[in-house]
């Protein structure tokens, strides 16, 4: 967490509103646009994004900075708010569609921004280290991350048990840190 994080964040925790204000200057276009690309909705994402800065407010001391960046968990608390809407507006599961794979040839609209936030590196970076992914690994990624499907949603979609799915998950996303890194380095990645 930068400097100035930790002093808003601090501010907010002891009910200063001025300092509330200035995270969602911050933050709302980048919040907007990420449950924008799950909603395809203006109006849903706006109220998301406003949900989520009601949730900062009244949860004050949610956020435990040794666990990642104030960044990542307002995405986290983005992400888990708009599959709560999605879910109470009961919108169709989600079916998977092998256009959905993250591939080189893929255009800047539809590159993986989220990932390219939570990590901290630019989108070039996160599609590269994709490409490094199994196609079953971008495919379970593509799922959770970038299109909020539930575990339950995903085992459906592909036909496995959830358990197989949570780990798939939890593999796929250990490999994309490993690609991360190496491409950090600039290295290549081979297929996981």
């Amino acid at each position: 967490m930068t400097r100035i994080e930790a002093e808003l964040y601090e501010r907010i925790q002891s009910g200063d509103r001025n300092a509330l204000e200035s995270l969602y200057i911050r933050y709302e276009k980048l919040l907007f646009s990420y449950a924008y690309k799950m909603t395809s909705n203006r109006e849903m994402s706006e109220e998301i994004v406003q949900d989520v800065f009601i949730k900062v407010w009244r949860k004050k001391g949610a956020y435990d900075p040794s666990k990642g960046k104030l960044s990542t968990w307002l995405i986290t608390l983005t992400r888990n708010s708009t599959i709560d809407v999605l879910r109470r507006q009961k919108m169709e599961t989600y079916e998977y569609d092998e256009r959905d794979d993250i591939d080189s040839t893929q255009s800047e609209q539809n590159s993986p921004v989220e990932a390219a936030v939570e990590a901290g590196e630019d989108k070039a970076m996160i599609r590269r280290a994709m490409e490094g992914l199994s196609r079953e690994q971008q495919r379970i990624i593509t799922l959770f991350y970038f299109r909020a499907c539930s575990h339950s949603q995903i085992a459906e979609s592909l036909d496995l048990p959830i358990g197989t799915v949570k780990s798939r998950i939890r593999l796929a996303l250990q490999h994309l840190k490993k690609n991360i890194e190496t491409v950090k380095k600039g290295g290549t990645t081979d297929e996981s």
